[in-house]
């Protein structure tokens, strides 16, 4: 017969039922911002829409929110998106009596001080980047300088509605900044806000010795790229008696700088437009003779290759071949082709600077395509550099997605 087990006595207590889950406003929740209690959260500086939990009926898209985990810690301030993927961008980490004047005014003088007082930027360029998103603790935010124009390019409805704020802050460091709001039509419809067109005319800016004519009110981001100046000076040792071919040269950065420091002749290839128009101005601004092209680069390139064409310092600087992760292999085969045919127009013993602004793209996938397209071209490459984005492009340790351009320096035999 089967021993049963003894009875429980009668006065053993039950399993202690599981604490029940807040609900209601936080009982720590003492700020006149709405809140938000989270259902998970994870290490970084975004939080999606999956882990979000109860939401103060007061909270609207694009308000600042004090953030609570599921036990009602305090677990930050953060901008509010409910219609976004990105549903919280994180400013602080714990609440605290958060001031927003205050904190912007900090933020903004802690990256004003960063250029000017320890980049010593001013005695360089009077154009450089001002904020750049997580890596100044502004998240959805990038501000560049150039001259009297200071142009903010927002990334989400947060920082959108922050801009009469961030530009009284900004005010305190250049009073006489005119000021430009950009965002890409994606980031409009994706964030659910509206831009007015720019109002306001250009300016003149210098890096190095170069000057270039801005239009913060046209062309792609914000009118220009501050985040090559420094990979602009390094070419200026290859560029001296040399050939030299700057591919999506945009409005001549590369190709300016090379003729400047002694290039024989500079072929500049760029497929819009009016970039290419201003490129041309750029050069009689500096009184250089630059043969402009506009043309897309891999015909023209394939065309060159076939005529014979051969160049002692070649430039690749494409926009964004890899925007989603849908586009990934379409852009790796681009890169791929894209620098196969740059290696095929470098003569041997030439210097091939190849670059990649795609955030989404690693280390070590673009040195993959590189040495894929070395082989396709038959060609044997040296890598003797690696560099990025200028010191004036800080990345955040917890946001390494911030290290978005890749630049790698090519002999090739």
């Amino acid at each position: 017969m089967t021993e049963q087990a003894p009875a429980a006595p009668d006065d053993e207590e039950p399993a202690p039922a599981p604490p029940p889950k807040p609900g209601g406003k936080p009982a720590s929740h003492a700020l006149s911002i709405p809140w938000v209690r989270l259902r998970s959260a994870g290490s970084g500086h975004q939080l999606y829409k999956r882990m979000l939990g109860e939401v103060d009926s007061k909270a609207r898209g694009g308000d600042l929110v004090a953030v609570y985990d599921r036990s009602d810690a305090p677990y930050g301030i953060a901008l509010y998106n409910p219609h976004s993927l990105i549903a919280l961008r994180l400013l602080t980490r714990g609440v605290g009596t958060f001031d927003a004047d205050a904190f912007f005014a900090e933020r903004v003088a802690a990256a004003a001080d960063f250029r000017r007082g320890v980049l010593g930027l001013d005695a360089v360029s009077d154009a450089y980047r001002l904020v750049h998103d997580n890596g100044d603790g502004l998240p959805g935010l990038v501000i560049d300088r150039y001259g009297d124009c200071v142009v903010l390019e927002f990334y989400s409805l947060g920082m959108f509605r922050q801009a009469a704020r961030l530009e009284r802050a900004l005010k305190a460091h250049y009073p006489n900044a005119r000021f430009f709001h950009r965002a890409s039509p994606h980031t409009q419809s994706h964030e659910g806000f509206e831009l007015k067109p720019n109002l306001g005319t250009g300016t003149r800016v210098k890096e190095n010795g170069v000057t270039f004519l801005v239009d913060p009110s046209g062309g792609h981001k914000t009118g220009f790229f501050c985040d090559q100046r420094d990979n602009r000076l390094a070419i200026t040792p290859f560029a001296r008696g040399r050939k030299m071919l700057d591919v999506c040269s945009y409005t001549g950065g590369f190709a300016l700088y090379a003729k400047k420091h002694g290039a024989e002749e500079v072929t500049a290839v760029e497929l819009d437009p009016d970039a290419v128009e201003l490129l041309k101005k750029n050069a009689n601004a500096n009184q250089l003779r630059v043969d402009a092209v506009c043309a897309d680069a891999f015909p023209y390139m394939r065309q060159a290759a076939q005529n014979g064409k051969r160049y002692g310092l070649v430039v690749l600087d494409p926009y964004k071949l890899i925007a989603t992760p849908d586009g990934y292999h379409l852009g790796r085969q681009k890169y791929i082709d894209l620098n196969r045919l740059g290696l095929s127009l470098v003569e041997p013993g030439g210097i091939l600077v190849t670059c990649s602004c795609s955030g989404m793209l690693t280390w070590p996938d673009f040195m993959q395509f590189v040495r894929t397209a070395a082989g396709s071209a038959g060609r044997r490459v040296q890598i003797f550099r690696k560099s990025g984005a200028g010191a004036d492009h800080p990345f955040a340790v917890d946001h390494p997605e911030g290290e978005y351009l890749k630049v790698l320096w090519c002999r090739v035999l």
